[in-house]
This record gives structure tokens, sequence and C-alpha cells, in this order.
């Protein structure tokens, strides 16, 4: 339904552009592959890494889901990533952070493609009853630093019904599939990331961090 040449390719300067004075956004990463990105982004994190880095990746072979389930990753045709981030939380508050994901995540399908999604606790986005996305959220205790928090981002965004194994096609939705046509999924990233930031700073207060 949606050929491969039409589907864009994320392009880490030119989404890390639109973010120079943000915390969620200042450093971004594209990787062409990874196993998971909540992994991934732990493996790439330095000393120096600051609070707000995020990191895509085009395909997932081994992304997760709430109870260890699998997230089915179509390559190039989604939006796959995690933020790494140091909320003024302790560790058994981590759910907030999962509120606060998926409704950002869920303002912004609406604002930007006037759909009407519906959010399913404790962390999926649907539309018309099927799941669009999803929040895997992972805390890391600190003893002199406050807690990291890896929250990790599962979108459909450009599969057609195909990409879906059979048994999650009645389930699973893409937002291409409900809007019939294909999606700028780096202008759909760059309006996520910046409702996530705003939203964020707003919440948890830890800008500068």
């Amino acid at each position: 339904m949606f050929p491969a040449e039409m589907l864009d390719r994320l392009v880490a300067d030119e989404l890390q552009a639109h973010f120079p004075c943000a915390t969620i956004g200042r450093q971004i990463i594209v990787l062409e592959q990874t196993g998971s990105t909540n992994d991934a982004i732990l493996r790439v994190a330095t000393a120096n890494s600051k609070e707000g880095l995020v990191l895509f990746a085009e395909h997932q072979t081994a992304g997760r889901g709430q109870r260890d389930n699998r997230w089915e990753s179509a390559a190039g045709k989604g939006l796959w990533f995690s933020i790494l981030l140091q909320p003024k939380i302790q560790i058994n508050n981590s759910g907030r952070l999962t509120i606060w994901a998926i409704e950002t995540i869920s303002d912004s399908i609406q604002t930007e493609f006037s759909l009407a999604p519906r959010i399913k606790l404790p962390n999926d986005v649907q539309v018309r009853g099927r799941k669009v996305a999803g929040v895997l959220v992972e805390m890391r205790a600190q003893e002199k630093a406050p807690h990291l928090a890896i929250v990790g981002i599962g979108i459909n965004v450009n599969q057609s019904p195909e990409d879906f194994p059979p048994e999650l096609q009645s389930k699973a939705i893409s937002l291409a599939m409900a809007l019939r046509r294909p999606i700028d999924r780096q202008k759909f990233a760059v309006a996520l990331l910046r409702n996530l930031d705003l939203t964020y700073r707003e919440r948890f207060a830890s800008a500068g961090l």
C-alpha cells in the first residue's frame, strides 16, 4: 500500500537542528539497526552524555514491550526510539513517566493528524481500537545523582497490514493505515520530540540537570 521508495529516512543532524535549546533532542543518534533501543542507548551513553539524549533505530530486531512481549518493528516504517532522562522522581514512581509519555504521544497524534487516539493503560495508545504506539520505561538507580530513566517509545507510522504478523493484523494499526496516506516520519518526529520536551520540562522540572 505504501511503497518503500515513498518512505523517508531519519537524519540525525536535521532532527537535532530543531532542538538547540531543548532538553529532549539536544543530542540525537540514528542507528540503522539494533536489538532494542532501550539497550542501545545505555551502550552509547557516556559520562558526558546529557539528559535528553534520543536514540532512534530504523529497525529493531529485539524490540520489547510490557511483560517482555516482542514489539514488531518493521524496518523504516515506524518511529522506534529511546530517551535518556534524569527525572526528579523515585524509582517506584516510574509510572509517572509512562503516563507522561503515552499522554504526550496521544496528544501529538491528535494535533498532527486530527485522529482521536485512546489511551489504554498501562502503556498503549490505540487508534480505532487497535494499538498504534507503546511505551516501556526502565529505571537505573544512581547513588549520588538523579536516577536514570530510559523511556522507550514505539509508534507504527507507515506500515501496511501485511507488515504485521498474522496474529497482530486485527490488533495493530499504523498512522498511514488510519489516514490512508503515507506519513513524513521526520516531520512527525520533530513535532513529537518538541511536545515531549515541553511537557517533560513542565512536569518534571529537570532541565539542566
